[in-house]
């Protein structure tokens, strides 16, 4: 559990702002969770400076660094903490629908409508890898937890495994049988799960032994609709949230089925869990952020009237859930 005190320092550690001038935005809330009946939201900061509309939102370990990407083919970074604009990477010749940022806040990695995937260094901003392999749009980027890995997946119904060193591909995982629309590793670095629009989600090895040809040791079925979010805690347990608008747990050990969590009323955007593993935070088109205990799948809480069309959620080192919504042309935590 975390404590309140503690999670209160955090956030009101530099984060705090006013006098924000009121506009349409890509809204972020955060709440200091830190059970069924201890919470607070707390309006932050506002991000701008996309001209077209913002499709992804990444966050580092630390939440210190924060990156957009958008229609407009750019990919914003900032400091999510001083709301300081650092750098926007060009490159990409189409939409950018996904960003991630690498465990170890190295890199950025952004995928596209142009088919590619690109690696930059934070540091300087230089693109380190143009990645070319998919041959249809880039969906969705992951890194490995030790970010010597970027799982990329794409319309083209498969996932590749790239070598972010050597820029070179690892494994291409086939087996979807539609759009490949989210990734997790596991902590321990040694499975990847991969959530589709074929209402499955497939849990692959990474491991050597399986390199000549990859394969999945489970495939999970359930869903009535496309999977759009997959997580995985730190104790081995799946989280998958879909467009049936349910959000199903399963023990990724042996592909059982541990619950069926329902409640909301609109597709599952984003499901994360709390670093303890304690809690699972799911993201949805009701225009609500719901919490829910991993080891009964029960609602703990429903957050409502704070995100239109959240897309994102993420929990903090410190307990504080940060979970983001849609708009047009720019970002704000509130």
């Amino acid at each position: 559990m975390y404590k309140l005190d503690e999670v209160k320092e955090e956030l009101l550690n530099g984060l705090v702002t006013s006098n924000l001038k009121p506009q349409l935005v890509f809204s972020v809330l955060l709440t200091m969770f830190h059970g069924p009946n201890e919470y607070t939201s707390l309006n932050l900061k506002e991000f701008g400076g996309h001209k077209d509309e913002v499709n992804c939102v990444a966050f580092s370990t630390d939440f210190q660094i924060m990156v957009t990407g958008s229609d407009d083919e750019r990919v914003r970074v900032f400091n999510a903490r001083s709301c300081e604009f650092l750098c926007k990477l060009r490159g990409h010749t189409a939409a950018v629908k996904t960003v991630a940022i690498s465990p170890d806040s190295k890199l950025i990695a952004s995928g596209s409508f142009d088919k590619t995937v690109r690696i930059w260094q934070t540091k300087n901003t230089e693109l380190l890898h143009c990645l070319k392999g998919h041959i249809k749009s880039v969906e969705v980027v992951c890194f490995s937890p030790n970010s010597e890995l970027l799982c990329s997946g794409s319309w083209d119904r498969s996932a590749i495994i790239w070598q972010v060193e050597s820029g070179l591909p690892f494994k291409i995982l086939c087996g979807h049988e539609n759009l490949v629309q989210s990734i997790a590793f596991s902590k321990d670095g040694a499975f990847i799960a991969t959530g589709s629009w074929d209402y499955t989600v497939r849990v692959w090895y990474i491991d050597d032994e399986h390199f000549n040809k990859p394969v999945s040791r489970f495939v999970l079925k359930g869903h009535k609709g496309n999977i759009h979010s997959v997580s995985i805690s730190k104790d081995g347990i799946l989280a998958s949230g879909s467009w049936d608008k349910t959000i199903k747990l399963w023990n990724i050990r042996n592909g059982q089925c541990l619950h069926s969590c329902v409640g909301h009323q609109g597709w599952i955007q984003a499901v994360t869990f709390s670093s303890d593993g304690t809690y699972i935070a799911s993201a949805s088109d009701d225009e609500t952020v719901r919490i829910w205990d991993v080891v009964d799948g029960k609602c703990l809480k429903t957050l409502e009237g704070q995100t239109d069309q959240a897309q994102h959620c993420g929990f903090t080192p410190g307990g504080a859930l940060v979970a983001s919504g849609a708009a047009v042309t720019t970002l704000a935590i509130m």
